[in-house]
């Protein structure tokens, strides 16, 4: 599980960017609005509004069902226990957009819920507050050292 997030506030380029990411879907990647309810006919739109947009496409049918389920929950509850701690506003003029990958090999949907509600709830506090100083220095002393597992170069 891997997520990222932008914030912005209504009106700015970057909500406009957001919105076209909600309006552009394409086959496999198709951005939604989080929504909490135990049926479709309960849902209810997540404040802030967040739009969810998978980075690949889910391989299967059981694939899908975990990131447009499991993954949405644990992305809604991630987004709402950033509002409860304070990072961010339950209002209309802050939004957020989560992209989110999920491993093809996972199974455990309860599994997968907590892992997205974790690391969207810390995704959205950094991106309202800001990443740790002493973390952006380190980062930056060490850039040549930097690595990512598709990358095999030095």
């Amino acid at each position: 599980m891997h997520v990222n997030v932008l914030l912005a506030r209504r009106g700015s380029p970057t909500a406009a960017a957001i919105a076209t990411a909600f309006t552009g879907p394409s086959a496999g990647f198709t951005p939604v609005l989080a929504s909490v309810g135990a049926t479709q006919q309960e849902y209810r739109t997540l404040y802030p509004p967040t739009v969810v947009v998978a980075k690949t496409a889910p391989v299967d049918e059981r694939h899908e069902r975990l990131v447009f389920g499991a993954c949405g929950a644990g992305v809604a509850r991630g987004v709402l226990d950033a509002v409860a701690a304070g990072a961010v506003a339950a209002d209309q003029d802050t939004l957020v957009l989560v992209s989110l990958w999920l491993d093809a090999a996972a199974q455990d949907e309860t599994a997968v819920c907590a892992a997205a509600r974790v690391a969207t709830a810390t995704a959205v506090r950094e991106a309202a507050t800001g990443r740790d100083p002493e973390v952006a220095e380190h980062m930056v002393r060490d850039r040549d050292a930097v690595r990512h597992p598709f990358y095999g170069g030095r």
